[in-house]
């Protein structure tokens, strides 16, 4: 499978920035002008993104295909994990549900997998002038090593170079580098040819001495230090760790809190609210109350409905959102969370867990059957509306004679009580148009920029494909890639 220029960024951990150096990277390579697509042979995380072909992949392969300027497809993360449960999650392949699997089963189902990532990965070099992929965890776990499809398995079948990412803003980074060195068989280890230090803070020159020293450990070549990148908060984040670094954002006078569900799915539809000066976000982590002062409450989705019912009963929650609605509160569910808002939620089949019936939290006059089939639509609607649906379930009732949306091509959609102070619907991303953000927020008494979020997340990308170009070495990344045009690109300094 070698030809065409590829790069492989690994990393020492999960959550050390690769998906957004990956992003920044295959913004940075297509503004010099060529046709650049990502990768990402496994991801595992519960925000999906409904590519134009009609499936879903993980939504940092949706941003990193927006950053390359094209729509992402199916091949761009042709295996998706989606966990239902600690030990179990819905296998996605090439954006098709395959199934559900627990954690043992898939890893012996993994070596059938690889012929199909492999077959996305043909079909992304074929049209492109270079293919960046991302690890997913780390190679050093060597545990998993056997029959790995997302680190070194897949890059030694596909021949593809790779860079070891280290991210410095947890410490250790030295230890993780050279010890990544230590436990890699020869292999593995003759498949890196450089590393990056990831998320520094203050003056790079303080680590010179630890570069030099990792470089000495491993003998793999210095690539570039990246400072922290504050552009990198205004995209979206695909892991809901992050979620427990940003409980608050704004000061404004209009309060909203998301509560934190186990499984939170496309978290991200939130980022715009995040940018209004005239709101205040909270994410509620599990243990804590609601506030008692707050003007909405948005419900988000879930990829385990049932489940994440029970669990925001044992966090008290529905006693919160009671006391919210008494006090003349606000609620508005998205997906999953618009299913909690019934009075029933059934799932005769399993499809998310055991099968199971339950009481939902009786606000909207509906109740829901979850079924096999998922729905992976595009939708727009009134009011600039534009965003997508992705979910398994059939909702029905009375309460759907007060729609919450009008969809084009189907007409009323979703819920809302008869106060109108409980709303709820299956469209994602409804706040990502300016103009429908406006006219919600308007209705709750607060101002809005009324500015699409899509320019806000392609100038935060233009700003760190432009940081990296100052801080890594980006002719020995092409050289490494296999890129000819290296040498005739100047040479910065990092």
């Amino acid at each position: 499978m070698a030809g065409k220029p590829a790069l492989m960024l690994q990393g020492c951990g999960s959550d050390v920035g690769k998906s957004v150096l990956v992003a920044g990277l295959c913004r940075l390579f297509a503004n010099r002008g060529l046709i650049v697509r990502p990768f990402k042979p496994q991801n595992m995380s519960n925000n999906a993104a409904v590519t134009a072909d009609g499936g879903e992949i993980g939504r940092a392969q949706a941003l990193q295909a927006f950053a390359c300027r094209t729509p992402p497809t199916v091949h761009m993360n042709p295996v998706l994990l989606k966990p239902q449960s600690d030990v179990a999650a819905q296998v996605v392949v090439r954006g098709r549900v395959a199934g559900t699997l627990e954690a043992n089963r898939y890893q012996d189902r993994k070596p059938d997998l690889l012929p199909v990532v492999l077959e996305s990965f043909a079909t992304l070099k074929a049209e492109a002038d270079l293919v960046i992929v991302e690890g997913a965890g780390s190679p050093a776990e060597t545990n998993l090593r056997a029959g790995d499809i997302a680190n070194m398995g897949f890059a030694l079948a596909a021949r593809v170079p790779v860079v070891l990412v280290g991210d410095i803003d947890r410490g250790h980074v030295i230890a993780a580098l050279a010890g990544a060195k230590a436990v890699l068989d020869a292999a593995d280890r003759a498949a890196i040819r450089g590393f990056i230090i990831n998320k520094f803070r203050g003056d790079p020159r303080l680590f010179d001495d630890g570069r030099r020293d990792i470089a000495a450990r491993t003998g793999w070549p210095d690539l570039g230090l990246v400072p922290w990148l504050a552009a990198a908060a205004r995209l979206p984040a695909e892991d809901a760790v992050v979620l427990e670094r940003r409980t608050g954002a704004g000061a404004g006078r209009l309060r909203i809190a998301v509560p934190m569900l186990s499984r939170i799915a496309n978290f991200d539809d939130f980022d715009p609210l995040r940018q209004e000066p005239d709101v205040e976000l909270l994410f509620t982590p599990p243990g804590q109350a609601l506030p008692g002062d707050l003007d909405l409450v948005i419900l988000p989705g879930t990829k385990a409905t049932l489940a994440d019912l029970a669990f925001l009963r044992a966090q008290g929650w529905d006693i919160d959102l009671a006391a919210h609605v008494r006090r003349g509160g606000r609620i508005l569910g998205i997906c999953g969370g618009y299913q909690m808002l019934g009075r029933r939620i059934a799932d005769p089949d399993g499809g998310e867990g055991p099968p199971g019936l339950a009481d939902g939290l009786g606000l909207l006059d509906v109740e829901t059957v979850l079924t096999g089939d998922k729905r992976l639509v595009r939708v727009r609607g009134e009011d600039g509306l534009e965003g997508y649906e992705i979910h398994v379930g059939r909702t029905s009732g009375p309460g759907l004679d007060q729609p919450f949306l009008t969809v084009d091509g189907e007409g009323p959609h979703g819920a809302v009580s008869p106060d109108g102070r409980v709303m709820g619907g299956y469209v994602h991303g409804l706040f990502q148009s300016g103009r429908w953000r406006r006219a919600f927020l308007a209705r709750l008494g607060a101002a809005s920029s009324g500015l699409d979020h899509e320019p806000v997340v392609d100038a935060a990308l233009d700003e760190i494909a432009a940081k990296l170009e100052t801080c890594l070495d980006i002719p020995a990344l092409a050289r490494i890639a296999g890129l000819e045009q290296a040498l005739r690109w100047p040479v910065q300094t990092c």
